[in-house]
């Protein structure tokens, strides 16, 4: 009976024991994974796929490119284990006749182990894309991207992004949305201005005691302007997803991302308050947002009703929707709309002269400025036929470093093109002209990067190679931040794949056309390189190329430039209304040299666009090897300079000091 009771007692002792016990292990492994969840120790690589996109064009040689491939993703791998920056990497190999170029970028907030696991899920998937020459796709933690051509330092806003948006709206939706808002916008100001363009922050809803997490990324490869400019976007397409709980846009070169729920640690977060400089503009916002809230809603559902009962059912014609600039065909304008815009084509209108046309400038009905050429290409059909095939072409020509076509006209016998309006003109105005000496150091090489990055997507990145043919100062554009746009597609040409170049009349202008073109009619995307080169020189020397002076014992430029180069004397090139305080000698050396390298007289030698903008953007001197004499055409069209035709210089040779690429 003793032993019953005291067996009993043990057993309740027991039971409560294990309770107790149980309890406190439960306690601790709350507290562990509470922890975990603040430190960002969990696992998780947020291999939500958002985006794939696969090249609708395919490589030609598929075993090479698939080698080169495997290759490019094993060394991204082995960057992301061991390299010194975590998070980002590129990788390239250009041998055979298929070369591979790659870039992967996670999210900083991620773990090791994490971006390795979302990297592989990208590499897995992106392999779906078979043969094509280039894809990319896009997980909330990472993205991966393919290419047959170098694309680091492309443009990074592509056509068609979007915002991505979960389904579950939030509860207090209107402080909700004021408080994403604000979180959004300040994520935008301050990301372009950190290293490594990546910020994590969170911002509390004013009413309800939540909180929404956000983050803001570019990739390191893109410039500080490139980085706020697909981080405009991205903000204007986050917020179609409000005021639902979780929100995304992605684009080629940046990401952002809002939620209620916490997915980075408390520690990941980024002080981005010193980068937003007086801009309190996201808390001035939440007061205006918080207030005219509810007013706002009410209005957006007054005007929604009065729109759908004044609606009356009309066939739209695509050149009255003005300010389409979305196309993936021309927009075909009226001509009544045209001759309306430019006042019947007034003298007091008139732009300038454009090959086969002037410009003038219009304005139309919803008062956006565009300037407007009349071609006159006669009266044949084939040749109109021609002009409707190319200009559909390039309406699909979208870089912010090229002059953007908006439409055409093509009835009666003028054909119209309708481009986007620069009110800086063009650039020989303010190299030669009225203007001359308002363009800065800085300015000149934000317009010589610029340009290169415009020439390398027409060569490399378009789904067909396009040569522009008359590359010259007074065919470069200024924007209102006097960043440059090619313009003047009139002498453009289609490389098929298949040629390395081909056997056409000259075409162009002396002075700026490459010696086997306008002799010997071969032509090549090296022939738009040359002419780059001639341009750079005149940027820095402020002289035209055909210019002659008695003082320089009547040297063409191209001359003075390799004379006093081989004598050392950079200097004595630069433009005199420049300030010397603005540029060192090494800069001035390093531009020179990039010049002379486009300007030699073997095309073969001459070095890609993409290779001139992973140079230009290099800092400090890069070994390359010491360019050849120039050859130029004068006004004889006799050649001068290097009269050497040889192509026997190895193309590895001429390329080997660019086959390494870098982050910022």
């Amino acid at each position: 009976m003793i032993l019953c009771l005291i067996f009993k007692r043990l057993k309740i002792i027991m039971n409560v024991l294990h309770r107790k016990i149980m309890h406190m292990v439960l306690m601790i492994t709350a507290t562990w994974y509470w922890w975990c969840l603040r430190v960002g120790v969990v696992a998780d690589p947020e291999i939500n796929l958002l985006n794939k996109g696969c090249s609708t064009y395919n490589v030609s040689n598929v075993s090479g490119f698939y080698t080169n491939l495997n290759e490019t993703f094993s060394e991204l791998r082995a960057k992301l284990n061991n390299g010194s920056n975590k998070y980002f990497a590129t990788a390239q190999k250009v041998s055979g006749s298929s070369p591979a170029y790659a870039m992967v970028q996670c999210r900083n907030h991620l773990s090791t182990a994490d971006c390795i696991s979302c990297f592989t899920a990208a590499e897995s998937q992106i392999r779906n894309c078979s043969a094509a020459n280039g894809a990319r796709v896009i997980y909330d933690g990472c993205f991966l991207r393919y290419e047959s051509a170098s694309f680091y330092y492309d443009e990074i806003i592509m056509p068609g992004s979007e915002g991505i948006c979960e389904n579950q709206t939030a509860s207090q939706a209107t402080y909700f949305t004021t408080a994403v808002e604000a979180l959004l916008l300040d994520l935008q100001v301050a990301t372009p201005k950190i290293n490594g363009f990546f910020a994590a922050s969170r911002k509390e809803i004013a009413v309800g005691g939540g909180t929404v997490y956000g983050v803001a990324q570019c990739v390191e490869t893109a410039s500080e302007t490139d980085c706020l400019d697909c981080l405009k976007l991205a903000y204007t397409n986050a917020q179609i997803c409000l005021p639902g709980k979780d929100g995304r846009a992605v684009d080629a070169g940046c990401f952002l991302r809002y939620s209620n729920t916490a997915f980075f640690a408390d520690n990941q977060t980024t002080n981005i308050s010193p980068f937003l400089g007086n801009g309190n503009s996201s808390k001035k916002k939440a007061i205006i947002g918080g207030v005219v809230g509810g007013v706002g809603a009410l209005l957006i559902i007054a005007l929604l009703v009065w729109f759908s009962l004044s609606r009356r059912p009309k066939a739209a014609f695509r050149g009255d929707i003005l300010g389409a600039t979305e196309l993936r065909g021309p927009v075909n304008y009226k001509l009544k709309d045209l001759k309306s815009a430019t006042k019947n084509f007034s003298e007091k209108n008139k732009l300038g002269e454009g090959g086969f046309g002037d410009v003038y400038k219009g304005t139309l009905k919803n008062g956006k400025i565009v300037a407007v050429k009349k071609l006159d290409i006669g009266k044949s059909s084939r040749a109109k036929a021609d002009f409707e095939s190319e200009v559909k072409l390039i309406s699909n020509v979208h870089h912010r470093n090229l002059i953007r076509l908006l439409g055409c006209c093509s009835k009666g016998p003028e054909q119209l093109l309708v481009y986007e309006y620069m009110a800086n003109s063009s650039l020989d105005k303010f190299l030669f002209g009225e203007r001359r000496g308002s363009l800065n150091w800085k300015q000149r090489n934000e317009i010589i990067l610029g340009t290169a990055r415009g020439l390398a997507y027409l060569h490399e990145e378009f789904h067909v190679c396009i040569i522009h043919r008359d590359i010259k100062t007074s065919n470069i554009l200024l924007d209102d931040d006097f960043q440059p746009k090619i313009a003047d597609f009139g002498l453009a040409r289609l490389l098929p794949e298949d040629q390395s170049h081909l056997s056409t009349r000259f075409a162009g202008t002396l002075g700026y056309t490459a010696p086997e073109y306008a002799i010997h009619g071969q032509l090549s995307e090296k022939v738009d390189t040359y002419s780059f080169g001639v341009v750079v020189l005149e940027i820095l020397c402020g002289r035209k190329s055909s210019e002659l002076k008695i003082q320089d014992e009547g040297e063409y430029l191209l001359s003075r430039v390799w004379n006093l180069h081989e004598s050392g004397k950079h200097l004595d090139l630069v433009d005199d209304t420049l300030d010397p305080n603005d540029y060192t000698a090494e800069e001035v050396k390093k531009i020179i040299e990039i010049a002379l390298m486009c300007t030699q007289a073997s095309a073969i030698q001459r070095p890609s666009m993409s290779e001139i903008v992973v140079l230009l953007k290099s800092k400090g001197s890069t070994e390359h090897p010491p360019p050849a004499k120039p050859a130029y055409v004068d006004s004889d069209k006799k050649i001068r300079g290097d009269t050497s035709t040889s192509t026997a210089s190895s193309k590895s040779n001429a390329t080997a000091s660019f086959s390494q690429f870098s982050g910022r």
